[in-house]
């Protein structure tokens, strides 16, 4: 009889597509690749929960696959097999099974891609690589729509989109709504008069994968119910929390996807990124069954509810990862402000007592989740006033949240959080006193400091960070249009006021753990 020629598929732990064309394929010969790997657990410090998703989605998808008789090997953290890194594993595997061919989709993180790069130049026997099919674009078709343009506004690549795919559209060139984006729309603060339906749940007990994580001796941080694990971890899951935004919180979803409050984590966000950054649902689904949805319920739910959703995945998604494969790996090592210092100590434990960073970061520790506004204008905010390293900043966001992967997290948090890509994301830095947190938000209210005092002790440390971050990188910002008017403001400031603002900055920033 002939020898069977046999292919080996690397399934990454982002790359749990259900519906990719491999599984369409006659599969005889094929055999699927799952590890949980140190290599991947420990490149930064991750959020337990955001591990245990890993796990409990890549275990779910690799038993989806073995119900229909797909052949798998899957390598759990503690395997004896399990030689904890990507190449030691292929060969290993390569050589055991007897494998002709070895084949892998395209990663998402350049570290990755660069290591597989290297693992197949020196293998012995075929490779390939394929797409994801998950995204919108390809990685370089943002690099060819920017070409010769001066600046990479993410704004017209939006409306690149829209008319590319006839999302929102009237015709080939008209919006649906006659404007391209209802922004202004969507910056209510929630108060509670629009109530927020019941968290949708997807209640599970975990408590193996955690003791598994833990007896591999895995560093994390934050916390877990592993008995009561709430994240959707597999396709089903993920088309539930689908169905139950469309039903449920669409209809304010716009109005308040900026707002922020202390007993709300998550108000009418979808909680969706992670099932869609794993790829157990794909972006375009996502926005088919918001639109099909919203052409339902069209009497019910303003257009301005749906443009600012189909803005963020449509648009900023896509656009994040373009920009990410156009500049990467430069990109890492980005930091035009020169800022050095280290990320205050609280951002581990929660422990200040500044009322908005305390809530953000608490619920980050046990959610695993913030939504956009408060990574951006909260946690992102005070470290780019307290001049944090950038690397550091980087390390925090990829480790704390469930949704973080380097190549939308990365340059969420060093180009449009950080500005310290010098404005190739973001026109302006995204920098605010304690007066926007006031009026996006109750965490204010109650608060160790007054949001209305610039100086003092009691005085909102962000009033005179603000000002003082303006004062002090202001030949960053000398040529910037949008920055004109605070810096006329800033040049307005008596002496004697200057002075005291940035006595008050300098004692939060050489000991933001105080406060």
């Amino acid at each position: 009889m002939p020898k069977t020629s046999k292919t080996l598929r690397l399934i990454l732990g982002d790359q749990l597509n259900h519906n990719h064309s491999w599984y369409k394929e006659e599969q005889e010969n094929n055999i699927y690749l799952f590890m949980e790997m140190r290599q991947e657990t420990d490149y930064v410090v991750h959020h337990i929960q955001k591990i245990t998703a890993f796990f409990q989605s890549m275990r779910n998808f690799s038993q989806y696959l073995k119900e229909r008789d797909y052949e798998v090997i899957y390598l759990q953290i503690n395997d004896p097999d399990n030689k904890q890194d990507l190449e030691s594993n292929l060969h290993f595997l390569l050589e055991k099974h007897n494998i002709e061919k070895f084949e892998y989709q395209l990663p998402d993180e350049y570290r990755l891609d660069e290591q597989l790069n290297r693992i197949c130049k020196n293998l012995s026997i075929p490779s390939e690589a394929f797409d994801t099919e998950h995204f919108f674009t390809s990685r370089t078709e943002l690099t060819k729509y920017y070409q010769g343009k001066k600046e990479l506004t993410m704004e017209y690549f939006y409306r690149y989109m829209r008319k590319k795919y006839g999302i929102l559209m009237l015709n080939a060139k008209d919006p649906e709504g006659g404007k391209w984006n209802f922004d202004k729309s969507n910056r209510q603060k929630w108060t509670g008069k629009d109530i927020i339906p019941h968290e949708r749940g997807f209640r599970k007990d975990v408590a193996d994968i955690v003791e598994e994580i833990k007896a591999a001796g895995i560093k994390t941080m934050g916390s877990i119910e592993a008995k009561n694990f709430n994240w959707p971890t597999s396709r089903e899951d993920g088309l539930s929390a689908l169905n139950y935004f469309c039903k449920n919180l669409l209809i304010h979803f716009g109005d308040y996807q900026d707002a922020m409050h202390t007993e709300e984590a998550f108000l009418f966000h979808s909680r969706l990124s992670f099932a869609m950054n794993s790829k157990m649902i794909s972006p375009r689904e996502v926005i088919n069954s918001v639109l099909s949805y919203w052409h339902d319920h069209y009497d019910e739910i303003d257009i301005s509810q749906v443009e600012g959703f189909v803005r963020q995945i449509l648009g900023w998604r896509e656009y994040m990862r373009g920009v990410y494969w156009k500049e990467m790996p430069d990109y890492s090592r980005k930091n035009k402000l020169n800022n050095r210092n280290s990320l205050p100590q609280f951002y581990w434990t929660a422990n200040t007592k500044m009322s908005c960073l305390h809530h953000a970061i608490k619920q980050s520790l046990e959610k695993a989740y913030a939504h956009h506004i408060q990574r951006l204008m909260i946690t992102g905010n005070f470290a780019l006033l307290t001049h944090c390293n950038p690397d550091e900043v980087d390390a925090w966001y990829l480790g704390i949240y469930i949704d973080a992967i380097q190549w939308v997290e990365i340059t969420n948090t060093r180009g449009m959080s950080q500005f310290a890509d010098g404005g190739l994301v973001a026109t302006k830095p995204y920098i605010s006193s304690g007066s926007y947190i006031n009026k996006m938000s109750n965490y204010c209210k109650n608060c160790h400091y007054d949001v209305k005092k610039k100086t003092g002790e009691n005085s909102c440390p962000f009033n005179s960070l603000y000002w003082n971050f303006l004062d002090e990188k202001k030949e960053y910002f000398r040529e910037n249009k949008r920055m004109k008017m605070m810096m006329s403001l800033l040049n307005k400031k008596p002496v004697k006021e200057m002075e005291e603002i940035r006595n008050r900055a300098f004692e939060v920033i050489q000991n933001p753990d105080h406060f």
